[in-house]
């Protein structure tokens, strides 16, 4: 009878411990959007697995999209072995893209443009077709990407100093998604040649007068931005998403995240690549 008293106890207590993990309330969300708008650190999302968090997330871009617009893309975040590493977490995360996220190549915004911003050096791909969604090489979803577009992403942590930001709590925060600034297209060619630039490629952040603010190499997203393709598409494909012409997909950070200084111009540039493509954000 103990052991059976025993068993029943524990039972009782892995179920009511299943119980506590559910999708945060609509209240909840509503409580960080408004936050979130009025640019406040906000407390965290209250979710105690991938599931919660993936849960909360879409909520959260729902209630954003009438004042953010539709989703036009995916970001992949924690795609850098130094940032899982900053967040504790041991895989990527991927969050939505909106439309009036992306701002325009030389855009001014304020240097206090979310509660806790912080920008980073980054890169856009450009999907052809919806035959991205078998690519299981990076070679295969090159077959299926258009172009790259030069891209300073400027997220906001958004949370209290005081609260833990892990990788599942970044999943819930739609990957800390704000704003970003977007250059033109670049054409890829579906060739070898191409495969080997994107890894090899020196992404370099500049100050106005021309200092160099960061330095890293496509080779630092997976080892190489394609493998964020084959990474987001599988990931999508677990919660019932998939990729379409025209989607934007943000592949991770090439440089720290840097808090943005008042007054300061920031360019990145990508040697390596055809014509040196390169992107600017003002901070005022």
């Amino acid at each position: 009878m103990r052991v059976v008293a025993l068993v029943s106890f524990v039972t009782g207590l892995l179920v009511g411990g299943a119980a506590l993990a559910e999708c945060p309330t609509a209240e909840a969300i509503q409580i960080f959007v408004k936050d979130w708008q009025a640019k406040r650190p906000t407390n965290a999302l209250p979710v105690s697995d991938v599931s919660d968090a993936i849960c909360a997330r879409d909520k959260l871009v729902e209630a954003l999209t009438d004042s953010q617009g539709k989703v036009v893309g995916y970001k992949a975040g924690l795609t850098a072995k130094a940032v899982q590493e900053r967040f504790n977490w041991n895989a990527p995360v991927a969050g939505l893209l909106l439309e009036k996220m992306l701002l325009t190549d030389g855009a001014t915004v304020p240097a206090a443009y979310g509660a806790r911003p912080v920008w980073e050096a980054d890169m856009l791909l450009v999907v052809k077709d919806d035959g991205a969604n078998q690519a299981k090489t990076p070679e295969e979803a090159l077959r299926h990407i258009s172009g790259m577009r030069p891209y300073i992403e400027l997220n906001d942590i958004a949370l209290g100093q005081n609260e833990k930001i892990d990788g599942l709590q970044l999943i819930a925060i739609n990957v800390a998604a704000r704003l970003g600034v977007a250059g033109p297209e670049i054409p890829l060619e579906n060739t070898p040649e191409t495969l080997k630039r994107l890894a090899e490629t020196k992404i370099v952040a500049t100050d106005g007068s021309g200092a160099i603010l960061a330095e890293g190499v496509g080779a630092a997203t997976l080892g190489n931005p394609l493998n964020v393709v084959v990474w987001l598409v599988e990931d999508l494909a677990k919660n019932g998403r998939k990729l379409n012409a025209g989607d934007l997909i943000s592949v991770g950070t090439f440089s720290p995240l840097t808090p943005p200084k008042p007054g300061q111009k920031v360019t990145v540039r990508y040697d390596g690549l055809p014509n040196t493509p390169k992107v600017s954000v003002r901070f005022e």
